[in-house]
């Protein structure tokens, strides 16, 4: 990701709050109060979605991002952003806030939802 590309995101962020940019994979994470709530892959900015936003993103035809992994696609939550994110502050601080909801929404399923090993049957 190129420097301006990445200034430019902090800038257009400014009214949402900081974000750091964390380099990740072949992309960057980016996050705000240490959540990730977007990503970046060859200068596209994809932000975190839902059961509950998903659809937004699919009303403007705006695709998942994927990748392939063991010859299989890969698709994960978080959607491309509608251009109007890069363009204005006011526009990329709503959809940014919608995406960190997204990102606290599944951070805390995982926290309610720990991943258990099944422990010996019990006489119930």
């Amino acid at each position: 990701m190129s420097k301006e590309f990445a200034q430019h995101l902090s800038d257009v962020f400014r009214l949402f709050g900081s974000v750091n940019l964390k380099r990740m994979f072949s992309g960057y994470g980016v996050f705000h109060d240490g959540l990730m709530f977007g990503l970046v892959h060859d200068e596209v900015l994809y932000l975190k979605a839902d059961a509950q936003s998903a659809a937004d993103f699919e009303a403007l035809g705006l695709g998942q991002f994927q990748y392939v992994r063991n010859g299989k696609t890969v698709g994960l939550s978080y959607y491309q952003a509608p251009e109007s994110v890069l363009e204005d502050m006011h526009e990329a601080a709503q959809w940014a806030r919608h995406a960190f909801a997204a990102a606290l929404r599944s951070d805390a399923a995982k926290t309610r939802s720990p991943r258990r090993r099944p422990g010996p049957p019990t006489d119930d």
